[in-house]
């Protein structure tokens, strides 16, 4: 998913760039482009797979439905943020044709030595993320299912390729032991609160009077992908899973889809929006206003940039389907 996708470039960046500001720089591009690559499948951003796990959003239309408003956003930020990249010197890019094209004075921190297995193990790992829409289609199982099945083929896997327990370490268990378990626990605190909150009928009060107010729903939508900025878009998407009932608005709605792109793009805006972006601010210590000085127009420009390819895509769509 695009946190993953984050902490492995911010990584393999600290190998590749020496400058503190590049990188951050870097590292900016790297969240908006995780975050946006993010929406367009059930498994690559937290609050896509949400709607996807509940039944407002299927496999195959947020795939195609979702791609171009997704690059969109992409191509737009990054258009924007290209003109703050500076141009290497001709004394920098002899320097680096010098040494064998690489940016590092150290090379070997590129090349540690891997697992003979690790491509397998990597591939087999991919696959099963990737064949979880494909199980839940299938099979009708929901989605934990397909995800337990893909972590129990990996845990046969590494299990016989280190039955010896000399690498036990790469072995699931020990994989286990780094859970983020006060994440999950978050999740979990924020899922019973919306719970509650839709128990009381509260959030069906606040779809009413947010409908009265703003009667278009896609400045609903855009609204809450602004809103993701400044709050985490796992408890605004799961208050809106509340507040709109899927028998009003059915599965692969323009609402729903549109929330999907809005809540992952939208947290692009600033650092704080996002996972990716907490995780940077971590990595690389980038703070808040370097952000907003530096990325948050381009991830703007993005973000508006793609609603209006999917809209656009949308009318274009049902005038064919109407012609």
């Amino acid at each position: 998913n695009n946190l993953t996708v984050t902490i492995v470039m911010v990584s393999l960046m600290r190998k590749l760039l020496k400058d503190d500001d590049e990188r951050k720089l870097f590292g900016a591009m790297v969240v908006i482009a995780a975050n946006a690559g993010g929406v367009w499948t059930p498994i690559g951003d937290v609050t896509t797979t949400m709607l996807w796990m509940n039944g407002q959003l299927s496999t195959s239309h947020t795939v195609t439905d979702l791609f171009a408003c997704s690059l969109v956003s992409l191509v737009a930020s990054m258009a924007v943020l290209q003109t703050a990249v500076a141009k290497p010197t001709p004394e920098e890019v002899a320097a680096l044709e010098a040494s064998g094209g690489s940016a590092t004075s150290t090379p070997s921190a590129l090349t540690a030595k891997a697992p003979d297995s690790a491509g397998l193990v990597l591939g087999v790992g991919i696959g099963a993320l990737l064949s979880v829409p494909i199980f839940v289609e299938s099979t009708g199982l929901p989605p934990f299912m397909g995800m337990l099945t893909g972590l129990a083929a990996l845990w046969v896997l590494t299990d016989a390729l280190h039955a010896e327990g000399s690498r036990s370490e790469l072995q699931v268990p020990a994989a286990l032991s780094k859970l983020d378990t006060s994440g999950i626990l978050f999740f979990l605190g924020v899922l019973l609160a919306i719970g509650a909150l839709d128990a009381a009928g509260l959030l069906k009060e606040l779809a009413v009077s947010l409908s009265n107010a703003v009667p278009s729903n896609e400045i609903v939508a855009a609204i809450i992908g602004v809103a993701s900025a400044l709050i985490d878009n796992v408890p605004l998407v799961a208050a809106t899973m509340g507040m709109y009932d899927i028998a009003d608005y059915p599965q692969d709605s323009q609402l729903w889809q549109l929330i999907a792109y809005c809540a992952g793009t939208g947290g692009s805006i600033l650092v704080i929006g996002s996972a990716s972006g907490v995780a940077l601010m971590g990595l690389e210590k980038v703070d808040f206003l370097w952000f907003l000085k530096k990325a948050s127009l381009a991830a703007f420009v993005g973000y508006g940039a793609g609603i209006a390819a999917y809209l656009a895509q949308t009318q274009a769509v049902a005038a064919l389907g109407g012609a």
